[in-house]
């Protein structure tokens, strides 16, 4: 029974043999100076070999022709999704032009009020999958009056919407201290 319980625990192992990891380029917290996020642009590298391996399944089809026992109607419908995927690929990679400094120089323009905090997020929109920055802007004074959300078109800078209004935020309770 000691045997069964202790073989169950070495299933499961410790935390130290946990061998998933994020890829270098995607780990910021080993990363010491300023983070470049990775470009969506990545994505074209994959898009390009779903097409090709696509198209080799549909060729192999085709040349196998429809008597064919190992190659069957499977491989040109498989090779057909891949292709569609790897077009979807290609059309959703865009380039990254706008990186989160040059968003947050648009957003705090388009705001017209000087920034104290800020906070940028990168998102997609649409169904092509546009890189959108997402900064959220807080005016400049202590406690803020104003805050504003803006979204920046990561590809060519242009403010895709915004709005700002006066901070609803209650900071009564801190007594006009935010240092604490």
């Amino acid at each position: 029974m000691e045997d069964e319980a202790q073989g169950e625990n070495d299933v499961a192992g410790s935390d130290d043999e946990v061998r998933d990891e994020l890829p270098e380029d995607l780990n910021a917290s080993a990363f010491v100076g300023p983070y470049v996020f990775p470009n969506n642009n990545r994505r074209r590298v994959p898009g390009y070999l779903y097409i090709g391996i696509g198209a080799a399944m549909v060729l192999a089809r085709l040349v196998a022709g429809a008597d064919a026992v190992l190659v069957n109607g499977g491989y040109l419908w498989g090779g057909l999704a891949l292709i569609a995927i790897g077009l979807y690929h290609l059309v959703a990679g865009w380039n990254l032009d706008v990186d989160e400094r040059d968003a947050l120089v648009a957003a705090t323009i388009q705001v017209g009020f000087p920034v104290g905090h800020a906070s940028a997020q990168l998102g997609w929109r649409g169904l092509a999958s546009r890189p959108t920055w997402r900064i959220l802007l807080y005016s400049a004074e202590n406690p803020p009056e104003k805050r504003g959300l803006v979204m920046v078109d990561g590809v060519d800078g242009s403010i895709v919407d915004w709005f700002s209004e006066a901070n609803p935020e209650d900071w009564s309770d801190l007594d006009g201290d935010l240092t604490q």
